[in-house]
This record gives structure tokens, C-alpha cells and sequence, in this order.
């Protein structure tokens, strides 16, 4: 598929998760998705119910990883103080050092990736950062969330 930017971002994307789950289970024996939950309740998904929108997968599935991250020590899961069958999310500490260092580990070798290609990092950023807000944008204006 030469000259198609449509497939190169699709294998980029997913060369770039493939790369990410290597790094991260070679060197903190955490799978990306767990990386990913967990960053995801440190930035603002304080349910479960959130947690499996923002990931896009089932809550079944969700309910399975965050028991997971829960025994590992790194999730910290309660009933909703409102009620109802809600599970509020927390990182406890260990889980907030995971995220911390699973993400500079991240960005360190992407940097360096990045650095490879020979285009300034704070341009990649920058275009990377207005592909993803045109991308939200696109679907307000369609109605998605």
C-alpha cells in the first residue's frame, strides 16, 4: 500500500503498542493494557465503567484486569459511596510509582526512536498533538463522545 498514510498511521499505531508492551513486560513485567488502566485511573477514570469506555473494551474484560492490578497492589478498588453495583478506582502508591516510571521509561525510548528520524522532537509532538485534537473535534461534530 505505498503512498497510503492511512495505513502507515494504522501500522505505526500498532507497531508502536507492540514495541511499548515489549519495554514495558521486559522491564516491569506489566503488560501495556495493565500500563494503560493504570495510567488511565491516575488521569481522571475513577470507575470501572469509566475505566471500560476509555479502553474500549467490555466491562467483563475490565472487571478481570482491574482484579488483577487490584492483587498486584496497584489498584485500590472500594464501593461507590453513592451506591449501586459502581467500583470506585484508585492507584495506591505502588501503582502511582508504576505509572511514573512505566512512562518515563516510554518516553525515554520513544524520544530516542523519535531522534532517529531526525525530526525535532518538539515538531513531532506538536503535529501529533493537532492530528489527535482535529480527530476530537471531527467527533464532537458528529455527535460521539
Amino acid at each position: 500500500m505505498a503512498d497510503s498514510l492511512t495505513f502507515d498511521l494504522h501500522l505505526l499505531t500498532a507497531r508502536l503498542d507492540r514495541a511499548a508492551d515489549r519495554i514495558l513486560r521486559a522491564e516491569h513485567d506489566l503488560p501495556y493494557r495493565r500500563f494503560l488502566a493504570l495510567l488511565l485511573v491516575g488521569e481522571g477514570a475513577p470507575t470501572q465503567r469509566v475505566l471500560a469506555e476509555r479502553l474500549g473494551i467490555t466491562e467483563p474484560s475490565t472487571s478481570r484486569m482491574v482484579g488483577i492490578l487490584a492483587e498486584a497492589g496497584l489498584l485500590e478498588v472500594s464501593a461507590d459511596p453513592g451506591g449501586g453495583n459502581r467500583r470506585r478506582l484508585a492507584l495506591t502508591p505502588a501503582g502511582r510509582q508504576s505509572v511514573d516510571a512505566c512512562r518515563e521509561l516510554l518516553e525515554e525510548r520513544f524520544a530516542a526512536l523519535v531522534a532517529l528520524t531526525g525530526v525535532p522532537y518538539a515538531d513531532y509532538a506538536g503535529h501529533t498533538r493537532r492530528l489527535l485534537a482535529a480527530l476530537d473535534d471531527s467527533e464532537q461534530a458528529e455527535g460521539q463522545p
